[in-house]
């Protein structure tokens, strides 16, 4: 038997034909070689889902809401700059904890 490969567009479901094609390949048997030896216990232990790894993925990234005190001036300049301000403000932050000296001189 040789590859097939089928792709299904989103909400698009598999035809009888393709259900009864992946049946007949599941029952086959599993053939192993030099090039494809089956997998030990150990290294099946190491598989994970990648679906799991991104979602703690962009979970550590993802950015979250606090509420924070500035002067009307501070937010007036940072709304004066457009849409996105938050994101300047962000970035404004962020660069002020990255660098230390920055920091040291804010806190004085």
């Amino acid at each position: 038997m040789g590859i097939v490969r089928t792709v299904l567009k989103k909400g698009e479901r598999p035809t009888e034909g393709q259900l009864a094609e992946l049946k007949r390949a599941a029952a086959l048997p599993q053939e192993y070689d030099e090039d494809c030896p089956p997998l030990t216990d150990e290294e099946l232990k190491r598989f994970y889902r990648v679906k799991d790894m991104r979602k703690a993925e962009a979970e550590s990234n993802r950015k979250r809401t606090v509420s924070i005190r500035l002067k009307p001036q501070t937010i007036e300049r940072a709304k004066s700059m457009g849409k996105g301000y938050t994101s300047i403000i962000s970035q404004i932050v962020e660069s002020a904890f990255a660098d230390p000296k920055k920091l040291e001189l804010l806190i004085k």
